[in-house]
């Protein structure tokens, strides 16, 4: 079919930024056109979040006899069908797929055109042989993953997470190249089903998180069997008599190192390079589109969400974009991305969230600071539940104003929300401090943690005296 179509905003990609942004634009009247050329749901749906957090579902399952034990309940060794959990996998993907399917949202009234979109000018692009021209138009392609140029890695058979969850043989030894958030959930769910796994990073594992935080997840991922080979390079990549060969280097020299199968989680690229954004006017690098605080990039009818907008890239981030976007392109208002109030998590067991400025960056900005912190071990249901490993981490400012918090421990993806809303709303400690949380439970380390920023003044000498003065009047 060819022809024009004109429409108010033209949305390219259908992942949870650009599915966000079509929705609404199409709900509050714009005349709304998605473009995909690939998968309905983008890469969270199909081979991202969505099906990492089911296989880690199942990977808890499994390490649950374990967990039992040490409570007095003997489950017996889970015995782990690995086809059956991928088919889990797989349900889990075709129960959410409908909510971004075609159908739903040509439903909500959107012009649904599947293939690939190139901007030819300014204000159009081409899908096949259709011509969409609109007022505004939003780049929502997302990223793919990122094989780093090591030498032999392009020759050498190696999943990424776009192939991974089609994996239906359980590996022997899974070799993981990255050490980041999603190296490790999927070393920790791997050996929790009966893999043998070594992740090599170049760096620190964990590097972008508060060091403090990350230790507690890399320290259980190593009790639990997973070897963490930090500060090391693959140097070169090759078949093996086992499957996957791999040379390394660190400060002690080289080794080598053979697996089964390997998992390549090096980072990602944004999908930019496809899209004629020259014709467009569209400046860009690797990272994704150039654009300023609003969204906008150098040509003012053309908006970037998500990772295609070249920061932080998280589900969570592309939906808050597409708000900003939404209230930019349709009601003209001044509405700015924020980054500092975009949580992030990872999903080990124990699981990190942190929302907020670091410890760095909050020094930099208002020292002095205080930092306030509270162990899981102090909580009486994570003794219960036998989830002690963890603490909350709190910066504020001398006077009280919440600059950044992270947890680690369990549903630290959870418990990171009222810190969120905080960190957001510039609120004072003071106010988490005064909650009331149900007991028992784990929420309460947010309460227990906020309160300790007044116990010196609390319990301080001045405090008795005054206690004692007071006394006096009967």
């Amino acid at each position: 079919m060819s022809g024009v179509v004109t429409c108010d905003i033209c949305v390219i990609g259908a992942g949870s930024g650009g599915l966000s942004v079509a929705a609404g634009a199409s709900l509050m009247g714009a005349r709304t056109v998605l473009i995909e050329r690939a998968h309905m749901g983008g890469d969270c749906l199909n081979f991202g979040c969505v099906p990492s957090k089911a296989l880690l579902a199942a990977a808890k399952a499994a390490a649950s006899p374990r967990r039992a034990r040490a409570m007095g309940v003997a489950l017996g060794e889970a015995g782990v069908d690995f086809p059956r959990v991928n088919d889990h996998v797989k349900a889990v993907i075709a129960a959410i797929a409908p909510h971004d399917s075609v159908e739903r949202f040509e439903g909500l009234g959107v012009t649904v055109l599947l293939g690939a979109a190139r901007f030819t000018g300014p204000a159009e692009v081409v899908v096949g042989e259709r011509r969409v021209r609109a007022r505004r138009f939003v780049i929502a392609t997302g990223s793919a993953p990122l094989v780093p140029p090591v030498p032999g890695l392009a020759r050498t058979p190696h999943f990424t997470n776009e192939t991974l969850f089609d994996n239906r043989v359980l590996p022997a030894h899974l070799l993981i190249l990255g050490g980041g958030p999603i190296g490790l959930e999927m070393a920790q769910a791997h050996r929790r089903l009966g893999a043998k796994v070594t992740v090599i990073e170049m760096l620190r594992a964990l590097a972008r998180e508060d060091a403090e935080l990350a230790a507690v997840v890399i320290q259980r991922l190593r009790a639990e069997g997973v070897e963490i080979l930090e500060e090391t390079r693959v140097e070169m990549a090759k078949l093996g008599p086992q499957g996957v060969a791999l040379t390394l280097a660190d400060s002690k020299g080289q080794r080598h190192v053979e697996g089964s199968h390997l998992l390549v989680a090096a980072g990602r690229k944004a999908n930019v390079a496809d899209l004629g954004l020259e014709a467009a006017g569209v400046a860009y690098t690797p990272k994704g589109v150039k654009v300023d605080a609003g969204l906008r990039s150098t040509n003012r009818r053309v908006y970037a969400v998500g990772d295609a907008a070249g920061g932080a890239q998280f589900t969570h981030l592309a939906a808050y974009h597409a708000g900003i976007v939404l209230r930019r392109a349709l009601f003209r208002l001044p509405a700015k991305a924020d980054p500092d109030i975009v949580p992030w998590a990872t999903y080990t067991d124990p699981e990190l969230a942190y929302v907020g400025l670091d410890e760095a960056r909050a020094r930099e900005r208002f020292a002095p600071i205080t930092i306030l912190r509270w162990p899981f071990a102090d909580n009486d249901r994570a003794q219960a539940e036998r989830e002690t490993d963890g603490l909350v981490k709190v910066l504020t400012t001398k006077s009280g104003r919440i600059l950044g918090a992270g947890i680690v421990g369990a549903h630290a993806g959870e418990l990171i929300q009222p810190w969120v809303l905080a960190v957001a709303r510039k609120m004072k400690i003071g106010a988490i401090a005064g909650l009331v949380a149900p007991y028992p439970t784990f929420g309460e380390v947010n309460k227990r943690v906020a309160g300790s920023f007044f116990t010196p003044k609390l319990f301080s000498p001045r405090t008795r005296r005054i206690v004692r003065f007071l006394a006096r009047f009967g």
